[in-house]
């Protein structure tokens, strides 16, 4: 991974640095302005975010807390109201009392009447005697009222108790008008004797759930959330806002409801973001909440954010057009100086910049106009130099052939006239005419291949006459390249060193072979011997030598002249190469051109 990370950075390090110098001035231009602006331009943003955020969090838990405060007040005042029936002395009578007759009716009545007044969102009170008789009133759009089966629930509730404070019930339906059901939370308590301290009876409180509406609907109102009401154990008591989302945000408050009195978090509910405040009351163990929409708390500060990205980008576009403009500048007459560069790499020296100011770049193009006309002054005397160096090499060079070929010869005739008067001097005679005529004619420099492979016959010929069954010539060389034309005197120097050097210490006879190939546009010519070779050391000299057209050293100048104007005439590239091995033999490539370079013109 690390090293895909690092092979992706250099990429686009050269990358960058491939660009042209306009594009990077306007990349470090734009960077260094847009860098700035950008960064200044995110902790605006941020800061704006997170106040607007926090602000909203801040208002929520306060809303949150002044409704909760709301709800314990209202709960406290109807605990302390279930504590009345103690100080009714006729309440206390009946309570008591078995039978139920009219006064008891009426006494109770009235009692009860009182109570249900007291508070508008109360629905119904219920008191029950000591010997289990239901006693109740109700508001009036309450026509009916059923107590079936509430009280078993109540008894069940003050038995779990067990004590004189009030009980707090939460969210439950009671049965009115027929079949209708109203959802109420209710708060209930043991009443006891005054003398005896016994229990004597219950007393309930209905209040309609109505009532969280009053309390919650401001709270809604300014924070433009929806509001969540749960009992101690989690149960929900009121809610408010989109019916089809009260499972979710019950579920999300539960979970991530705390120890803690008062909190917040942000949940996200079929797609959309919310933030939850809560506050649990120490007085009921309730938990009031309410979710705002973050897409409602951050309209501005979307708004804000649309306006400061609208005014960053409009300051970056300015940046990049001024970066533009000032690259552009700086870079103009370096792309003409880069103009006239390239027309001069392609040969076109009548080039001239004209310099407007006397900064670098002026001075450069100052230096620039001053090395061209010192390159035409250069190119002018190298053309003389070389016309006259390449004639006198060529001249030198056959030269230094001629007469050590001749020395070779006349000393091959003076040794047969010596030893016997042989008919074969005759043969002799002719066959170094011939050769001696080739090598000095200089009526033509250029012959063809066939001319040079009938030379280097005769060569051979006069050497089977010196030294008889001694050397054998091979000459492999298709009919296609023998008329190609050729430089005069490249295999014969080449085909006596192998002689000299390769096959005459060699016991028995040796044989050099000749054969010849195409590759590409090249004509590789291979002379080969079967002599004693040379060893690695020696031939890495040789071929070092002749790379560096070094004509003098150990290896004598035959080799080294056919070399030299093999390259003089054909161009670098061409010329020649020696492999050989230890008692293996040797071979020198020849490499030349299919055409001279005259001819291609």
């Amino acid at each position: 991974m690390i090293r895909r990370i690092g092979r992706m950075i250099r990429k686009g390090w050269v990358f960058l640095a491939n660009l042209s110098l306009e594009k990077k001035l306007i990349l470090i231009f734009v960077f260094l302005l847009s860098l700035p602006i950008t960064y200044v331009s995110y902790l605006s943003a941020r800061s704006t975010f997170d106040s607007v955020l926090q602000n909203a969090t801040n208002n929520a838990i306060q809303m949150a807390v002044n409704a909760s405060n709301t709800t314990d007040r209202y709960v406290a005042d109807l605990k302390r109201s279930t504590a009345l029936p103690l100080y009714n002395s006729d309440v206390q009578y009946y309570l008591e009392q078995e039978t139920t007759d009219w006064g008891k009716n009426v006494a109770m009545g009235m009692f009860l009447s009182y109570l249900s007044h007291t508070k508008k969102e109360i629905a119904a009170v219920y008191l029950v005697d000591r010997y289990e008789h239901i006693f109740f009133d109700k508001r009036p759009d309450i026509t009916e009222l059923s107590t079936k089966d509430q009280l078993g629930t109540w008894k069940r509730l003050v038995d779990q108790q067990s004590g004189a404070h009030p009980i707090l019930m939460g969210r439950h339906s009671i049965r009115v008008n027929g079949n209708k059901e109203k959802a109420v939370f209710s708060v209930l308590r043991t009443v006891k004797s005054a003398s005896t301290l016994q229990d004597i009876g219950i007393i309930v409180f209905d209040i309609d759930i109505g009532l969280f509406q009053d309390i919650a609907e401001p709270m809604d109102r300014v924070t433009q959330g929806s509001s969540l009401i749960l009992d101690e154990q989690g149960k929900l008591v009121y809610a408010s806002g989109d019916p089809g989302t009260v499972n979710a945000r019950q579920s999300e408050l539960m979970s991530m409801r705390q120890s803690r009195q008062t909190g917040y978090f942000e949940s996200e509910i079929d797609g959309k973001s919310y933030l939850t405040v809560y506050v649990v009351s120490e007085q009921t163990g309730w938990t009031t909440s309410v979710s705002i929409p973050l897409a409602k708390i951050l309209y501005k500060v979307k708004q804000n954010s649309t306006t400061l990205i609208v005014t960053t980008l409009l300051l970056l576009s300015i940046a990049l057009i001024a970066a533009t403009f000032f690259s552009h500048a700086l870079t103009k007459p370096l792309k003409s100086m880069v103009r006239y560069m390239r027309q001069v790499q392609h040969g076109n020296l009548n080039v001239w910049i004209t310099t407007r100011y006397e900064d670098e770049i002026g001075m450069l193009g100052s230096h620039f106009n001053r090395m061209i006309l010192r390159v035409k002054e250069l190119l002018n005397e190298i053309k003389a130099t070389e016309k006259r160096k390449q004639l006198a090499d060529m001249r030198a060079l056959q030269s230094q052939i001629n007469p050590h070929f001749i020395y070779n010869t006349l000393e091959s005739i003076r040794m047969l006239a010596e030893i016997n008067d042989d008919p074969q001097v005759a043969k002799l005679t002719y066959l170094l005419g011939t050769q001696l005529r080739y090598s000095i004619v200089r009526g033509e420099e250029t012959v063809t291949i066939a001319q040079e492979l009938e030379h280097v016959q005769h060569y051979f010929d006069l050497l089977s006459i010196r030294f008889p069954g001694k050397f054998k010539l091979t000459i492999d060389v298709p009919e296609a390249f023998r008329g190609l034309p050729v430089l005069k005197l490249i295999f014969q120097p080449i085909v006596e060193n192998a002689v000299f050097h390769g096959l005459e210490r060699k016991p028995g006879t040796g044989t050099v072979s000749i054969a010849a190939w195409k590759e590409r546009e090249h004509v590789i010519f291979r002379v080969q011997d079967d002599g004693v070779g040379m060893d690695g050391q020696k031939l890495l000299a040789l071929n070092a030598s002749l790379r560096e057209t070094d004509a003098g050293g150990s290896f004598g100048i035959g080799i080294h002249n056919v070399n030299e104007r093999i390259r003089l005439h054909y161009g670098h590239g061409c010329g020649l190469q020696v492999h050989s091995e230890p008692g293996a033999g040797t071979s020198v490539l020849i490499k030349i051109k299919e055409k001279l370079p005259d001819d291609g013109e």
